[in-house]
């Protein structure tokens, strides 16, 4: 999503030389290089919440893709987001659970990546033999045992939205390990697989419970015609459902806990959502050193409830807050008119 995003910008730039230069001398005094991007050669021995990894004791969780690798119709890629996946793949591990991974039909789904986005664990997945195999040849989920899991996660991507409502065996699963006692997680788009799927009394699993997921806000901001792609937002479709819909900021992490049921709104909050199931499956998260990009958007979340004094507050604490996106945030805020927040959010990047 930054890529996009960054083009805009140099597109902007490029178009008014004058403060494309001065844009060049703020931008290198922000000393972005201070802030390298994950090293690409990253593996699980780099990991360092992994790294006392207990033997996966404590039962199973399934990970389910999207095998949707287009929107219908057209060349449009959609499939899932490996960061979505990574980052919770490697959370069950560190707490104790092995990790299955299925799709709708099967084999090696289509992964969508950005390296603009990545942290170590990203990359660790892609330097995962064991994970990778795992990946390309997914489980078909019609022929997934639900009795085998503890909790089912649900990586999202846009692939989700057309492969994941209305899918018997997702429904099948769902009821199943909800039904005994078992957590269901899902973060970005990923919460579509809920849309459809009602318990073993008849109830829709989502009448009243609360949740989030992708907004209407986060979709249409970078694509302006979602309504035309998607049969239903993701957020006016939760709410149709009965869902009480949880919106938290744009681009930040919000995560939702209703009992035994765990929803993230967007990419951001992959992290809290897969910490959020471990808890709702009896356990505490072990610690994990929170990364650059999670620093940042607390900060950011701090300034969005309490301004830029509680900003600069959280600031200090997060010396390792990545600049980068807290810059993208602020572009966010100016294409949006926003102008007093954007020039707080590049304060804060400057440190």
């Amino acid at each position: 999503m930054w890529r996009w995003i960054k083009r805009l910008l140099l597109g902007a730039l490029a178009a008014v030389a004058v403060l494309a230069a001065g844009a060049g001398v703020y931008l290198y005094s922000l000393d972005l290089g201070s802030q390298p991007p994950a090293d690409p050669r990253s593996s699980v021995a780099d990991l360092a919440f992994m790294r006392d990894a207990p033997a996966p004791t404590r039962g199973r969780i399934l990970a389910v893709v999207s095998s949707a690798e287009h929107f219908p119709g057209t060349d449009k890629p959609a499939g899932f987001e490996l960061t979505e996946l990574s980052r919770a793949y490697y959370t069950f591990i560190a707490n104790g659970y092995a990790v299955d991974i299925a799709s709708p039909q099967g084999g090696s789904p289509p992964m969508r990546l950005d390296d603009e986005d990545m942290v170590e664990a990203d990359h660790a997945f892609l330097n995962d033999a064991q994970a990778r195999a795992k990946l390309a040849a997914s489980l078909r989920l019609a022929e997934v045992d639900a009795s085998h899991y503890a909790a089912v996660y649900f990586v999202g991507g846009k692939g989700a939205m057309f492969d994941f409502p209305g899918d018997t065996d997702i429904a099948r699963i769902v009821r199943h390990v909800h039904g005994s006692g078992g957590v269901i997680g899902a973060v970005c788009h990923g919460p579509a697989a809920l849309l459809d799927v009602s318990l073993d009394d008849g109830t829709p699993l989502l009448q009243g419970r609360s949740v989030t997921g992708f907004t209407n806000a986060e979709e249409l901001f970078l694509m302006k015609d979602a309504r035309q792609r998607f049969d239903a937002l993701l957020e006016d479709a939760l709410v149709q459902r009965g869902a009480q819909f949880v919106e938290g900021g744009l681009y930040l992490d919000n995560t939702v806990v209703d009992g035994r049921l765990v929803t993230g709104q967007n990419p951001w909050s992959t992290w809290s959502v897969a910490e959020a199931m471990v808890q709702a499956l009896g356990h505490t998260p072990v610690a994990r050193e929170a990364t650059g990009e999670e620093q940042a958007v607390r900060v950011m979340e701090a300034y969005r409830r309490g301004g830029i004094d509680a900003a600069l507050k959280a600031r200090k604490s997060a010396p390792a807050a990545g600049k980068q996106l807290l810059l993208m945030h602020a572009l966010v805020a100016a294409m949006q008119g926003r102008w007093g927040d954007a020039w707080h959010l590049q304060r804060l990047a400057h440190g």
